[in-house]
């Protein structure tokens, strides 16, 4: 099966500042990818290369086009929310899902309506009477039903209180995916998306720092409170990362012998928010020329 996105090299360059720096990138179809990383990391950058928004350098394969050269026939398989995305404060619900339906042709209204149909949300109100929340519930509902290859979201929880971000999650996972689309999630919700990803990916100063395929999270990925005595011990066994908890230092580890692991404490799955805040401490530490 073509894989969904392909990147090699790709860059882009802002008043002499790399946004994108030499980011390969590959993402096979039907899989949901979360990128994450702090303002500036070139997330929305990226995403927009991939939507054809913005010129590039290297190379970028999305559905198998150049989304610069062919962006036009390319919208015809990708469904986007952005961060900023406005609705016309004048527009009835309705009016949104009318015009939607006229417009793409792969809108499926039965769809919106569905999305629609487990919030609090009237088909008459119009958007100005609407909360934040309600909007951000409205725009994901319009997106997820275009029938899409590929769903990208620029933080598409943000407004949303934890209830309607839970919700909104299950519904990508359980309503909207079906292992043949592709969703590629760019958010700071790390920790309550954990569960709905196949891939992760950590992007810093342009790059992308880290990747991992979330079925193999749990074997790779180790955290152990060692306790001061043993704290020289635990270093030898090449921790990703260290922090200080109470009267113990809890070491982060990847792809370390787990027998060994064992011999110092007890051994737990670390979140995917922890291994996130290791990467990019570390990456800072590099940057400014320190030991980890």
């Amino acid at each position: 099966m073509m894989n969904c996105i392909e990147a090699h090299g790709l860059t882009k360059q802002f008043a002499g500042r790399l946004a994108l720096n030499n980011v390969d990138l590959t993402v096979g179809s039907g899989r949901i990818v979360g990128i994450m990383g702090p303002n500036g990391a070139g997330k929305t950058t990226l995403l927009k290369a991939i939507l054809g928004l913005t010129p590039f350098g290297g190379e970028l394969k999305v559905l198998g086009r150049d989304p610069w050269v062919s962006r036009d026939a390319l919208m015809n398989d990708v469904s986007f929310v952005a961060d900023v995305a406005v609705l016309p404060r004048w527009m009835r619900v309705s009016q949104a899902i009318d015009y939607m339906n006229g417009v793409h042709p792969k809108f499926e209204r039965a769809m919106a309506e569905g999305f629609l149909s487990k919030t609090t949300i009237g088909r008459e109100q119009k958007v100005s009477q609407l909360s934040k929340g309600m909007v951000a519930q409205l725009h994901l509902a319009l997106a997820m039903a275009i029938d899409a290859k590929l769903l990208v979201l620029d933080e598409p929880t943000l407004g949303l209180d934890i209830a309607y971000r839970t919700q909104f999650f299950e519904s990508l996972l359980h309503d909207y995916y079906d292992k043949a689309r592709t969703v590629i999630v760019s958010t700071h919700d790390i920790d309550e998306l954990q569960h709905v990803l196949t891939d992760a990916v950590f992007m810093d100063g342009g790059r992308v720092v880290f990747s991992c395929d979330m079925t193999d999270f749990d074997a790779h990925f180790h955290e152990v409170a060692v306790k001061p005595s043993d704290h020289e011990l635990a270093r030898t066994l090449n921790p990703l990362h260290e922090r200080h908890s109470f009267d113990r230092s809890v070491f982060l580890y990847r792809n370390a012998d787990v027998e060994k692991l064992a011999t110092l404490g007890e051994i737990r799955t670390p979140r995917l928010s922890e291994v996130y805040l290791a990467t990019i401490s570390n990456q800072t530490l590099a940057q400014k020329g320190s030991p980890k």
